[in-house]
């Protein structure tokens, strides 16, 4: 028992300085090139490639790899080792973008087996508890280094920091599993996206959804007469009302999963329909955040305990919906999200999320496991 309750607190870690490395990653990262003289359109290329690394490492592992606790160790390690090539790449494109490949391959593979080891070692309605470090170590990150933030090398310094401290957790968090008893190997030749195809299909289109969220909220909001510290605060509250989520979620997931996910889609097409018809309301744009609880925190929860049970293939089907949703799903939304900007945009969004909602529907009942 003590050993369990050990390895929950480092996964807490590995879960807490992940998404710490993520933040510094998303947040500061682009703001840092701008200032070094990239140029926006050599910035949208860069952060594409790594989502698109994302998608496309499920299917390597599908046919050439698996994902093994040694392989899950070498991507801890190859993260660090990109991040030591951001300091010798980032003034010159090619070569830091060729850096960004090689990041966001090694950040493609070590997440999906966290996943499916939590989901193996803990209950469903346990894993929001644990998870929810991730949320505290994105906002804590957030916080201080828009504080001390004022050259390059203390962006690249607290990546490089984060990644450690990821690959640390990650390694103490699983060793005395793998010491404990052999890998269950995984057969990878009888997966199948099409037997769940509205599944996917569902997954990929909410993500494209977000793609205004995640990349223009900011715009959006201060071109709509909102102040940029207002906006900061929106930015917390809803990763304050992710993590009220995470905690409390549990008996919430003893119901049906799939009518849970069809229930937290609906809700993100009212949310994104809410910033569309009230762009300049502080309250409206305050009780949007708050869904974000259901659009993203038992969503996401909700999502990966379905493929878990729905395929024998656990740390696979974790690949797969980090690579189609946030992967493809996340480049193809900001890109989107990009061409479509203006007064429409979350309208635009909300209609994402009404065919994801629907495509729900296609998926047969008798397909589904018990859970």
């Amino acid at each position: 028992m003590t050993n369990n309750k050990q390895t929950i607190w480092l996964l807490r870690g590995y879960y807490f300085f992940y998404f710490a490395m993520i933040g510094v990653y998303v947040v500061f990262m682009p703001k840092i090139l701008t200032d070094l003289g990239y140029k926006p359109y050599e910035v949208g290329i860069i952060y594409a490639s790594a989502p698109m690394m994302r998608f496309l490492m499920p299917f390597i592992f599908k046919y050439f790899l698996e994902l093994t606790y040694k392989v899950f160790v070498a991507s801890l390690i190859f993260s660090v080792f990109s991040i030591w090539l951001f300091y010798i790449t980032i003034d010159g494109f090619w070569g830091y973008l060729f850096s960004n490949i090689f990041f966001g391959g090694a950040m493609g593979i070590s997440l999906p087996y966290i996943e499916a080891y939590v989901l193996s070692l803990l209950p469903k309605s346990s894993y929001g508890k644990t998870r929810l470090w991730g949320s505290i170590g994105f906002m804590v990150i957030v916080l201080v280094l828009g504080e001390i933030l004022n050259s390059p090398n203390i962006g690249l310094f607290s990546l490089g920091l984060t990644a450690f401290l990821t690959l640390f957790f990650g390694i103490s968090a699983t060793l005395h599993n793998y010491k404990k008893k052999k890998e269950i190997k995984e057969n990878s030749s009888g997966f199948s996206l099409l037997k769940y195809k509205y599944l996917w299909i569902s997954l990929f289109l909410m993500q494209i959804s977000f793609g205004g969220f995640y990349n223009f909220f900011t715009i959006y909001e201060t071109s709509h007469g909102l102040s940029l510290e207002l906006t900061s605060y929106l930015w917390s509250f809803g990763v304050m009302c992710e993590i009220v989520m995470l905690y409390f979620q549990g008996p919430l997931l003893h119901k049906n999963l799939l009518t849970i996910i069809k229930f937290a889609t609906l809700i993100t097409i009212i949310r994104w329909f809410m910033l569309y018809l009230y762009p300049a309301s502080t309250i409206m744009a305050f009780a949007s955040q708050s869904l974000h609880a259901f659009s993203f925190a038992l969503y996401h929860t909700a999502v990966i305990s379905y493929i878990f049970h729905l395929y024998s293939q656990k740390k696979l089907a974790q690949q797969f919906y980090l690579g189609i949703s946030f992967g493809l799903g996340g480049s193809i939304g900001a890109m989107s999200a990009g061409y479509f900007y203006g007064e429409y945009l979350f309208l635009i969004e909300s209609f994402l999320a009404l065919i994801a909602f629907l495509s729900l529907f296609g998926i047969k009942e008798k397909n589904e496991k018990t859970i």
